[in-house]
């Protein structure tokens, strides 16, 4: 809404003048439509990936190495929030990167790739916040990791997951559960 935003950018430009806080305003571009920052392109319906950072993925060979798992799943890791499950979806390459366990490609692990390379390439527009009501958080917890939601009128905001650590395979199922909350606050 442009009304809103002329509000807003006026509400901060009279904050800076107050706090005598001065600045060049050709440094500045306002009202663009859309904003490539960090990997991410964001404009009025939500936050991207980039597709310009995406485009290395389609043609990125199945990695020969810990090394290159570990690039790869970087990568994937730095887009964490637009992936639902990542943590599930990549546990077959991230045991071949733990200290002691031999390198062996297999077809899990391809599988597991394509499938990653696939999401990373077909990741959705995550929506932007709007104020702070109605936000909706959904978690869960399994024997094999811990998965969060975040949502708000029914679009996503941002997805999580991680691995069980290796003590919280033994948990019961009510304490993954609340493991989940946790996780869930701390994310």
């Amino acid at each position: 809404d442009e009304k809103e935003h002329e509000e807003q950018l006026r509400w901060i430009l009279e904050l800076l003048k107050k706090e005598k806080l001065y600045t060049k305003f050709s440094k500045y571009e306002f009202w663009i439509p859309k904003v490539q920052f960090l990997g991410h392109v964001i404009d009025n319906q939500g936050i991207h990936v980039d597709p310009t950072k995406i485009e290395s993925v389609k043609d990125w060979e199945s990695p020969k190495s810990p090394t290159e798992i570990r690039k790869f799943l970087g990568l994937a890791g730095y887009y964490r929030r637009f992936i639902e499950r990542l943590s599930k979806v990549s546990k077959p390459m991230t045991k071949l990167i733990q200290r002691k366990v031999e390198f062996e490609w297999g077809d899990k692990q391809e599988a597991a790739f394509q499938l990653l390379k696939q999401k990373l390439c077909s990741a959705p527009t995550l929506a932007l916040p709007e104020g702070s009501e109605d936000f909706i958080v959904y978690c869960d917890a399994s024997n094999k990791g811990l998965g969060v939601v975040l949502m708000q009128r029914e679009k996503v905001i941002s997805y999580a997951s991680r691995q069980l650590k290796n003590h919280e395979k033994t948990y019961t199922t009510h304490d993954l559960e609340l493991g989940a909350v946790v996780f869930t606050l701390k994310t």
